[in-house]
């Protein structure tokens, strides 16, 4: 249970980094916060998602759906 909370706060917090970037390239602030910080925190959150999912199918903590 602990590893699909973990996996959902990582989504909510790659959610929040899509939107932050998007108020930022909206706003068009040159000493604002550069949208690469975002983007960049968005696609590390990315994989580290699909590291753990990769990893929690191996050991067993998830169980793919065999039935489509």
């Amino acid at each position: 249970m602990l590893f699909k909370i973990l996996l959902l706060t990582l989504l909510a917090f790659m959610i929040y980094n899509l939107f932050r970037a998007m108020i930022v390239m909206n706003k068009n602030d040159p000493d604002g916060p550069p949208m690469s910080k975002y983007i960049g925190r968005r696609v590390m959150v990315s994989i580290a998602i699909v590291v753990l999912l990769v990893l929690g199918i191996l050991t067993g903590f998830i169980a793919p759906n065999h039935h489509p």
